[in-house]
Order: C-alpha cells, then structure tokens, then sequence
C-alpha cells in the first residue's frame, strides 16, 4: 500500500520548552575508532597535532595520502561543547563523516567492521556531552547487514537516528539490495541523515577542491533523482534529510519534472519527481542568505532543519544568526531551529 504523503505541521508549539537550535548535520571522529584505524594499519596519526589525519584509501575513498581535516573537536568533547556555545547551539546530532564510510571499498567484511568501531565509537563520544550531544549511527548501504546495523545503533546503542551514504558495496540506492534497509526506515520513522559518500569522475574532479565543491552537491541530486525513479520512495516513506540544502537537488527537480512527463525512460513512477522531493527534508548549510530563504520558501519552513557541518572547514560557522538574519514568521523560524528537528527526532525532547 502507498503511503500518505501528507504533510504534517511544524515542530512543538511555543512555550513547550526545549532546545532553541538543534544542529542536525556535524560530524565526529572519536579517538578508540581513531586507534584501532591505526592499530590495524589504516590510519596515520601522526600529524593529529596538525589537524591532519591520513586513512587508507579503503576506508576514506579518497586517494592515497590525501590529508583529511582533523580538528581537536571532532575527538575532544569539551572542545566541541565549548563550539556549540561559540555557534548558539543548544543540541548537536554528530555523524561520523564520509571519510569511514568505506563507500567505494570492495571488501565487504572490513567495511561491516569499521561501520560498528564508529558507531559504538560515536555513542560514547555523544554520551559525554552532557545531553547536548546526540549520535546518529551509519548504516552500510550495499551490504548485507546493514539493516541489522541500523536496528543495532537504535535499538542497542540508543542512537537517536541514523546517517547513509550516497553508495555503497559496489551499488546505487536504489538497488535491491538496500530494500530491507528503507524497509526499516520506513517502519521505525527514525530520522536519517542522507551524506554524498563519493563523486562520479573523480579523476575530473581531482582539482581545485573540486571533489567536494562540486562532486558532493552532484552526488546528492544524483542519489536523490535514483531514489525517485528506482521507485524507492514510491514503495517506502522513510525520513530522509539531504545535506547541504539537497545540494544540485532543488535546482534540478523541474528539469526531472519535465523528464518525466516526456521521456518514456523516466516514466518510472506514477507521480511526478516534484512530489517525492517534496517528501524529503533539506539541512540549512547552503552559506549564503539568499539561497536559503530561496530553500525554505521552495521545499517549506517545515522542511527545512538547521544544519552546519561542523566542525570542518567548509561548515556554516554562522547558521544560528543566518536563520535569524531571514525575519521569518517566528513560528516558522522555531521549525527551522528546532521545531522540526523535535518533531522527527524523539530523543530532541522539550526541557524539564
């Protein structure tokens, strides 16, 4: 059976209490993971006083000495708190970055691995923050036993959502392969935080930065737009949050729109790709006023949750105030902070 596509009203009302901005999208690299990437060969921590990590490429999918952002806050819990305070944020949902994910690698087994060091890694990170962190757990898309890893990190773990990456065991989203997957996403409602994990060419992206500048906005409107007409998101409902504002993925639903009404190729699903994209929810982190107000006024201030991608270079160190700087409708500016990260997120629940 379909499931409804209704949507629902914004976070909790005002006075309810509660955290004033939740950060949904940052990411953390806590150090028992680090050290056992690096017992095992995989890690170079050498330059850690440097703010620089070295992986190997089957665990970061990037090439071979390539230097890895480190930041002191990605491992030191007082550090972090002391960045939620300087950034006006009440409550942060930490990730492990792409960088472990293993999107790319061919070994299966090592990847299971390395997915459960993070994530029992991650919540004992996000346990020593004092209630104002919280953890979401990766799921390794692709392989078998990831859907028993994503009931593991809710269920075992208490984490309070989880996070995917864009590809994953050699296979796209959409593949039979992830359908258990979306199958629990859809059954628990939990909250889940879709990350481009790749680029498609990277060998032209291998410049200027251009992997993430380019390759990772790409990445996301690519996995979305399979997710459309693979029929995923026909068959299930899960709650799902583009990073990056959906990256390409806004921009780009008109021209999949207009595919699907006269392309015989793209007639893959009965409703047309403007309504399964409205069903997703988008991060704030698109670094400019403008582009935001353009996303909320686009997808709905009840779909939009605050989003940093802190602690990395490339984080929107000003997403409070940025929010703010828009004058929206106040309740509509309490969504966007909090309201509906409360909503979908059980564990974001109102102050006592």
């Amino acid at each position: 059976m379909t499931p409804s596509h209704e949507r629902v009203p914004s976070g909790p009302p005002a006075g309810t209490g509660g955290p004033a901005a939740v950060d949904v999208h940052a990411h953390a690299l806590p150090m028992p993971l680090l050290r056992h990437l690096a017992d095992r060969g995989l890690a170079d921590l050498s330059r850690i006083g440097s703010d620089t990590l070295l992986l190997d490429p089957a665990v970061s999918g990037v090439a071979k000495g390539a230097r890895i952002p480190l930041p002191a806050d990605q491992y030191d819990v007082p550090r972090r708190l002391a960045a939620l305070d300087a950034a006006g944020i009440d409550l942060q949902l930490v990730s492990a970055p792409p960088f472990v994910f293993g999107s790319t690698s061919d070994d299966g087994d090592l990847v299971m691995e390395v997915t459960r060091r993070s994530n029992d890694a991650l919540a004992e990170y996000a346990a020593a923050g004092g209630g104002r962190l919280a953890a979401l757990g990766t799921v390794p898309v692709g392989l078998p036993g990831a859907a028993r890893e994503a009931a593991r990190c809710l269920d075992d773990l208490g984490m309070a959502g989880l996070t995917i990456g864009t590809f994953g065991g050699g296979r796209e989203l959409d593949d039979p392969a992830n359908e258990d997957v979306w199958a629990l996403l859809t059954e628990r409602r939990a909250f889940c935080l879709v990350h481009p994990s790749r680029a498609s060419s990277p060998a032209r992206l291998r410049d200027f930065h251009l992997v993430q500048l380019l390759g990772y906005p790409a990445e996301t409107a690519l996995a979305a737009a399979r997710l459309v007409f693979g029929g995923v998101l026909e068959r299930h409902d899960p709650v799902l949050c583009l990073v990056h504002g959906g990256g390409c993925l806004p921009a780009l639903a008109p021209r999949l729109h207009l595919g699907w009404e006269r392309k015989e190729e793209a007639r893959t699903v009965p409703r047309s790709p403007r309504e399964y994209v409205r069903r997703l929810y988008f991060d704030t982190a698109v670094f400019d006023d403008t582009a935001l107000r353009r996303l909320i006024e686009d997808a709905g201030h009840d779909r939009v949750l605050l989003g940093t991608d802190l602690p990395f270079d490339l984080a929107d160190v000003d997403a409070v105030a940025a929010v703010r700087r828009l004058a929206l409708d106040p309740a509509a500016e309490r969504a966007v902070l909090a309201g509906n990260a409360a909503r979908l997120i059980p564990s974001v629940r109102p102050a006592t």
